[in-house]
Parts: structure tokens; C-alpha cells; sequence
């Protein structure tokens, strides 16, 4: 069995390789060889009224790696002034997150990977099958909200399927936005331009992606949406619903595969349970706007070629970024496990840790 940490991760898998995985996991799912449980999160009070402890779940498998994969992670949660999310596990500035995986031909335990590198590059990723099937073919100028690891894995997988010439970023901070306009800018090779103002990052642009933390709505005018746009997101709460209803062709990557039951909650777009009572729930900083509720086609039936995505180079297209998250660790992890047994990477530990001689 392996260990497998982020600088391992991040030897093996880069945006091209992450992408051919997903589209691999995708096709398994449409040929009936794949399947993935949605993101479940479950909330437990803090005795400090502003933390919350939070341990989330998602799981999925992918016949064609031969794998079976649960990312779980366990975080404490706060909402400064009730704008944005922070999160920490022990102590501001580390995190807690990571994802077993098992061989589906023998049940075997296979590694457990430190999740952070592999979260940031199948969001982006997915962002990047959208911008692929969904976009324009000439697409160049791209508009990003925010500034941290979701952006650059956007920005680079945008990057992989059309050409980018121009990039404007935004984030609130402005030493946050001019960092990663000097660190992208020199990595991609394109001019990368910080501005001051969010309608500056939407005026002109081909490709507009919101990669927030924040849980109020960023975009809210319509009028500021120009024909021919694709639009994509990180969270259910970053667009107003106006505008995704206004878009000409809305597509989701995945529906969640849970149904809520009785004391169940949406919370951020996603199924939850919270230890607590009715006050203690008042805590959790739930957006206001989740446009992951509605049901949308899927991006699988635009690339199975099922139905058709963009008709029109005047089209404005949506892609509410959400779903399969359990199908997309299966996938990424599974190419992960197989490259790092390739190449003689990981940390070997014994697998007999794992195994017992009692049935349950």
C-alpha cells in the first residue's frame, strides 16, 4: 500500500493528465461503469458560537481504473462578518483532508493520498471540460473572481482548450490579485492584468469564472453579461439566479445521487445533517442563493453526444460546476495510484495494517 502526499501528487498530475482521467470516469458512467455517492457533509456545534466542526464525504468508482475511492476531510469552520467561509483543521493554516483508495478487483486497500493537490486540479479540470464542449472555439479572453488555488487550476485548464491571449482577475485584496497575475502571467505565458473593479473582469470577456469562497452572490446584473459568453462557477451562491435563468444553454455536471431525508438540510448547495439544535443550526452561514437546487441537463449527454450544448457563437452558456465529486476522486486518484506504482513513487507501508482475520 502507498502514502502518497501532495509533492508526489503534484509530480504526476498536471491539468492534461487530470482532464484525460475525468473524460475517462465519464465515459464509464455513461457506459454504465461507473457510479459516484454525492458529497454528504455533516456539522457538529463548537462550544465557541463561532466555529462549527464539519467532516465531509464523497465516494465513487471507475471500472476502467479499477478503483474504488472516499475523500474525507475534517475542518473547523467559521464565518467572518457572514461574507466568506475560513477553515483550518487544529490550526489556522493546515488542513486535514485525504483520499483512500481500493482496487475493485480484490477489495484491496491501494494508498491514501493527501486530497489538496487533487481537489484544486479535478475542480479545474471539470471547469475545463466545460470550457471544452461548451464555449466558443475561439474564445481568448478569460475573466477570473478570486485568486487562490481554484483560480490558477481554472485558468490552467481553460488554458489547455483554447487559446488564451487575456486574463483579468479580480480579488478583493489587491496584493492577492497582482501575486497571482505575476505568477500566472509567467507560467502561462499571457498577459495577465489585475483591476480594480469586479465589472472590469466581465466587460469584454469570452470566459468568465467565478473561484470563490465567498457566500454572497458576486454577479448579479444581467446587464453586464455580453453575448456569446460562457459562464462557470465554483459554488452554488457566486451568480444570481436571474442570470442563470437568462443564459441560453444551462448545463450541470452532475446531479447529487442523495435525496434528502427527514431531519436532512441543504447546506452550500450540498446534503448535510448538524448535531444540534435549531439555534445552533442559525450558526451556519447558509448562502441565500443555490443554483446547484435546479435540475439541468448533464455535461455527459453533451459529450456522449446525447443532446448539444452551444448551437450558436451568440449563445450566452452556463456551467454550474457541481456534481459526480466522488466519481471524480475515483478517476483522478485511480490515474494517481497507477502512475505512482509506474514511476516508484509513494511511501510503501504494509498492508496487513489494513486486514484482519475477523468477518464482520
Amino acid at each position: 500500500m502507498l502514502l502518497i502526499n501532495n509533492k508526489v501528487v503534484e509530480q504526476i498530475l498536471d491539468i492534461k493528465g487530470c482532464m484525460d482521467a475525468l473524460e475517462t470516469g465519464y465515459r464509464d458512467l455513461v457506459n454504465e461503469r461507473a457510479n459516484y455517492r454525492g458529497r454528504y457533509d455533516f456539522f457538529v456545534p463548537n462550544d465557541d458560537p463561532k466555529l462549527m466542526y464539519r467532516w465531509g464525504t464523497m465516494e465513487g468508482a471507475s471500472r476502467s481504473f479499477e478503483t474504488f475511492a472516499i475523500r474525507m476531510k475534517s475542518d473547523m469552520l467559521e464565518w467572518p462578518e457572514g461574507k466568506t467561509v475560513e477553515k483550518y483543521c487544529v490550526q489556522p493554516g493546515t488542513f486535514c483532508g485525504f483520499v483512500m483508495v481500493f482496487s475493485t478487483r480484490n477489495g484491496e486497500p491501494l494508498a491514501i493520498i493527501n486530497d489538496g493537490i487533487i481537489q484544486h486540479m479535478r475542480v479545474g479540470a471539470c471547469a475545463g471540460l466545460g470550457v471544452k464542449y461548451l464555449s466558443r472555439d475561439d474564445s481568448k479572453t478569460v475573466g477570473i473572481f478570486g485568486s487562490g488555488g481554484m483560480a490558477r487550476t481554472y485558468l490552467l485548464a481553460f488554458n489547455e482548450v483554447r487559446k488564451v491571449a487575456k486574463v483579468k482577475v479580480y480579488s478583493p485584496t489587491k496584493k492577492n490579485r497582482e501575486a497571482y497575475a505575476d505568477e500566472m502571467g509567467k507560467k502561462l505565458g499571457i498577459e495577465i492584468i489585475p483591476v480594480e473593479k469586479p465589472e472590469e473582469v466581465l466587460r469584454g470577456s469570452d470566459i468568465v469564472a467565478t473561484c470563490t469562497d465567498s457566500i454572497e452572490v458576486l454577479v448579479s446584473d444581467p446587464d453586464l453579461i455580453e453575448s456569446g459568453m460562457h459562464l462557470t462557477c465554483v459554488k452554488a451562491n457566486e451568480w444570481s439566479p436571474e442570470i442563470v435563468q437568462n443564459s441560453d444553454v444551462v448545463i450541470r455536471m452532475g446531479r447529487p445521487t442523495l435525496n434528502l431525508d427527514v431531519g436532512q438540510l441543504r447546506i452550500g448547495g450540498e446534503a448535510a445533517v448538524v448535531a444540534g439544535n435549531a439555534e445552533e443550526i442559525k450558526r451556519i452561514a447558509n448562502p441565500k442563493v443555490d443554483i446547484f437546487s435546479k435540475d439541468y441537463p448533464l455535461l455527459t449527454d453533451v459529450m456522449s453526444g446525447k443532446m448539444k450544448g452551444r448551437t450558436d457563437k451568440n449563445q450566452v452558456t452556463f456551467f454550474a460546476n457541481s456534481g459526480t465529486q466522488g466519481l471524480q476522486f475515483a478517476s483522478t486518484a485511480g490515474y494517481v495510484v497507477r502512475e505512482a506504482k509506474r514511476r516508484g513513487l509513494g511511501q510503501q507501508i504494509s498492508t496487513d495494517w489494513f486486514l484482519q482475520d475477523i468477518r464482520d
